[in-house]
């Protein structure tokens, strides 16, 4: 049996002692169990233009490749100028 799960994203830090220390407190008033995900990058030097990449690359935004999916142009909205 499928259980529903309702998903919190945060930011933290991991500790000397491999302890998280999260950066917001959490919307749960009782203990209970919880699943923790944690995401990191495999080394120190975290380049955003590798996720830019991967996602460029990742077959699951092909549809966005679609001209149905284009469905703004140049004429839409108004110019964002700036200036300092």
């Amino acid at each position: 049996m499928d259980v529903a799960s309702r998903a919190i994203e945060t930011t933290g830090i991991v500790d000397t002692y491999r302890h998280l220390l999260l950066d917001e407190t959490l919307p749960i008033s009782v203990p209970r169990k919880v699943r923790v995900i944690i995401l990191f990058p495999e080394d120190d030097d975290f380049d955003e233009t590798e996720w830019l990449h991967a996602a460029s690359d990742n077959p699951a935004f092909d549809f966005l490749k679609d001209n149905e999916e284009d469905i703004y142009s140049e004429n839409d909205g108004k110019p964002f100028n700036l200036q300092f």
